[in-house]
């Protein structure tokens, strides 16, 4: 089975109506207001949202698409296979923060693995109320299961060699109503072969009953149900019969001039055409209620769960600038197109979730406006309902409701400030998108202060870390100097607001100091006024430590901003744990790192030796760049290398490679059997592992020297005068990639006074700059060396020279390491090295 975006076909014991019907009985089961069905797409590692009900697909686009390698319940239900059930919006953040950041609502949540035989085909979930406590929950999951088994055995069943898999648009589904429809539904089909129609009581009912003249023609059966929008009808009927019926609800006028909602699919198998099913929806409100709405002086319409507009008032039409008639029938995002704004949609998502009313200011555009500032401002309410919601609409200026946190504040003369500023449910995408780029505890907190605290108004911050269960401060900022000093170091078994958070794990939020005051009356406070907030941050249940969050005036924590600031600690506490570990393997590296590279390096009277090393500033700042001076039978080799990469894995690296080296040029092998060596041992120990290297071999008496080079940069060599030139050392692959490839050997002599400098790529790479022009200005720096009584500066000099613009960089994506060698004097004979 594959889903479809052009055939999907809904009849009895077809795989659409098998998953539609598991969906909606899952949602009966539990009493819940959503749910769908995940399924494997034919993308490796993908989810897809095959069947959503009860929620606007178009509002939860984002969700439609899931790598099963995210930390999510869908994903963990899918790899585990087991059920996981979240008993609320703090179980959520809790275990699952990244949820919780996303969708920051009040709302339960069950999700299922579903399971044929051996195969795991997808995940069925469910979203419900929270309720006071969690007793619900398991017989939620109990339930939801057994519907999750019956699913996978007929998924199973349809698994003819053919993959279960999903690669289409989720389909919208309506969730099972909660209370009896007021109005008429009737059912029909119709059969394109033999223009025969098939309909209940209440479909002849609708149309006049007129059975004869309906059976004659597809445009006699359109014009019955909707003599003025006929053509519509008639459209997807055709579209239905060739396999692609609309994929939501159609809304066209009835005779009478109200309003009908109609829904088509496809039944039995196709021949040239299919059989058309369908429903004729009247929504009935009923004459009076209607007439009431109608007479109302707020604009009032109401939408079902699906997004559907089922009924407006002319004052809602008029506030939204479309006649009635292009609003009932229509979904909200078409009929209001400006609202589309992605603040808006994340009010509207929360009213279909979240219990409470939703409070939001939108900016009608004008007729001809070229932007939103020539708007007027409209107040929306929404009120959430089991199947339908109602929105009351009114001019900003004509309401007392306060704007939302996050959304315009307004002015006594009604004017709007940072209007376009994010919305708090917003607010976790940006603080995790600029979290995953801080890799310390500092990083984490500057991010914390620069994103969290203006978002929310707050002016002060501390975060203390847990360590051997004491609390210790690690980061503060606007309390008065000193005063958190006294906190430092308190025990889990303190009475404070930091600790009891920390370790019930629950947010406490003072909305006034004299609250604070009153519930740890030994406590000292900073200060008489304001409010605060102190977040446990916990981590995959692991605890991290304590968020406060000081506010200069008292203030109220709704419950979104009670629950968007949980979230938020649940991104911190990830950070902070990434960030200890990044810490403890940064440690690790390093000590490996100076345990690798050379303490001493080997001597000779002809020659002496400096070298350079600078760590990175990016990333693990451990690199496999390497450096060694070698005893080479009566020479010495000079060595340097780097291994791609950083971290642990490129520390080990280079100590295996440097062992390697050492000890062909102790044994004193021919260079190009050192480089040839070196190579085979590194495709053997890591055939993904690949490094740079230069070794020269030299005789300190005749200053003769033999070198090879693989993939390495050229190196340097200042001649005596102060001529500087970049060899040309033919040369072979990086080490690692082909087990046959040959070094060739280059001759040539170090004069005494001479300096000879080899280096790893981080001395001469910019971001933006060729290599070429970072060795071209390296050899410049070199040559620009002067001599002193007549001797030339010392090889110290030189490489503080070469070395100084890096020292002082502040970012270096990159190791650094420069080996440096002169002859002293020379020593009579030619003997070749």
């Amino acid at each position: 089975m594959r889903g479809s975006a052009e055939r999907v076909d809904s009849a009895p014991g077809t795989p659409t109506a098998v998953l539609t019907g598991a969906v909606t009985d899952a949602i009966r089961a539990v009493g819940g207001f959503a749910g769908g069905v995940y399924l494997r797409s034919s993308t490796p590692a993908v989810l897809r949202l095959a069947v959503l009900a009860g929620l606007p697909g178009p509002l939860f686009r984002p969700w439609a698409r899931l790598h099963m390698d995210r930390q999510l319940p869908v994903a963990d239900a899918y790899r585990l296979r087991k059920p996981v059930v979240l008993t609320d919006a703090t179980d959520t953040m809790r275990r699952y923060p990244q949820l919780a950041a996303e969708l920051p609502f009040r709302f339960a949540s069950v999700y299922v693995p579903v399971v044929g035989g051996t195969t795991v085909y997808g995940v069925l979930t469910v979203l419900w109320s929270p309720a006071p406590d969690s007793s619900t929950a398991l017989p939620h999951r109990d339930r939801v299961t057994a519907i999750a088994d019956r699913l996978g055995d007929a998924l199973g069943a349809l698994d003819d060699g053919v993959p279960v898999h999903w690669d289409a648009e989720p389909l919208g589904v309506r969730p099972p109503a909660h209370a009896p429809p007021q109005g008429f539904i009737g059912h029909f089909v119709w059969d394109p072969a033999d223009s025969t129609v098939t309909a209940d009581a209440t479909f002849w009912d609708m149309t006049g009953g007129a059975k004869d003249d309906i059976a004659r023609s597809p445009e006699a059966l359109a014009a019955a149900i909707s003599p003025d929008d006929a053509h519509l009808v008639l459209c997807a009927l055709r579209e239905t019969a060739s396999g692609s019926p609309p994929s939501r609800p159609l809304g066209v006028r009835a005779e009478n001039g109200g309003h009908l909602m109609l829904e088509f699919w496809t039944e039995g198998s196709a021949r040239r055409e299919y059989r058309v099913g369908g429903l004729v929806i009247d929504p009935g409100t009923g004459p009076a209620a209607q007439e009431a709405g109608d007479l109302l002086p707020d604009g009032v319409f109401a939408f079902d769960r699906l997004g559907l507009i089922t009924y407006a008032n002319p004052r809602a039409a008029d506030l939204l600038g479309r006649p009635q008639a292009e609003l009932v029938g229509r979904a909200l995002w078409d009929a209001v197109p400006w609202l589309d704004r992605p603040a808006y949609e994340d009010h509207l998502r929360a009213a279909l979730i979240a219990p409470e009313p939703v409070h939001f200011q939108v900016r009608h555009p004008t007729a001809g406006a070229t932007d939103e500032i020539d708007g007027d401002w409209l107040t929306l309410s929404v009120y959430p309902g089991a199947d339908v919601l109602t929105c009351r609409i009114v001019p900003l200026g004509h309401t007392e409701e306060a704007p939302s946190i996050g959304e315009s504040a307004v002015t006594t003369a009604g004017a709007l400030t940072a209007w376009d500023a994010p919305t708090p449910a917003y607010r976790p995408i940006i603080l995790a998108i600029a979290l995953s780029e801080a890799v310390t505890a500092r990083q984490v907190s500057e991010v914390v202060m620069r994103e969290l605290l203006p978002a929310f108004g707050g002016r002060r911050l501390a975060i203390y870390l847990l360590q051997e269960r004491h609390l210790y401060l690690a980061w503060e900022t606007g309390f008065p100097p000193g005063f958190l000093s006294q906190f430092d170091g308190v025990g889990l078994d303190a009475k404070l607001p930091g600790t009891e958070t920390l370790t019930t794990g629950r947010p406490l939020f003072f909305e006034s100091m004299q609250q604070l005051e009153s519930a740890y009356p030994d406590m000292p406070l900073d200060t008489p006024v304001g409010s605060r907030a102190f977040l446990p941050l916990i981590a995959s249940g692991r605890p991290v430590g304590s968020c406060v969050l000081g506010f200069e005036r008292p203030r109220t924590f709704s419950t979104e901003v009670r629950t968007v600031l949980t979230a938020l600690a649940g991104l911190i506490a990830q950070a902070l744990e990434r960030a200890r570990l990044y810490d403890s393997e940064a440690a690790l590296a390093r000590g490996l790192q100076e345990a690798l590279l050379p303490h001493r390096l080997s001597e000779h009277p002809q020659v002496e030796t400096e070298v350079c090393y600078l760590p990175g500033t990016q990333g693990m700042d451990v690199g496999g760049d390497w450096y060694d001076v070698v005893e080479a039978g009566d020479g010495l080799a000079l060595v340097i290398g780097d291994v791609q990469g950083h971290g642990v894995q490129a520390a080990a690296t280079m100590g295996q490679l440097r062992s390697a080296v050492r000890a062909f040029a102790l044994r004193d092998y021919a260079p190009h059997q050192v480089m040839g060596g070196t190579n085979r041992l590194l495709i053997d120990l890591d055939p993904d592992q690949f490094a740079s290297c230069c070794y020269i071999r030299l005789d300190p008496d005749t200053g003769y020297a033999r070198a090879v080079r693989a993939g390495h940069t050229q190196p340097l060599l200042r001649h005596p005068d102060g001529r500087a030139e970049v060899l040309d050392l033919p040369g072979g692959l990086v080490l690692g990639v082909d087990p046959e490839a040959r070094y060739p050997v280059t001759h040539l002599r170090l004069e005494p006074g001479a300096v000879l400098a080899l280096y790893t790529d981080g001395l001469v790479e910019q971001p933006g700059r060729d290599i070429d022009e970072g060795v071209e200005a390296l050899r410049r720096a070199l040559a620009g060396e002067s001599t002193v009584h007549g001797h030339g500066p010392s090889l110290s000099d030189i490489g503080d020279r070469l070395m100084e613009r890096a020292r002082h960089a502040t970012d270096r994506p990159d190791d650094i390491a420069l080996l440096l060698a002169t002859r002293r004097d020379e020593s009579p004979g030619t003997r070749h090295a």
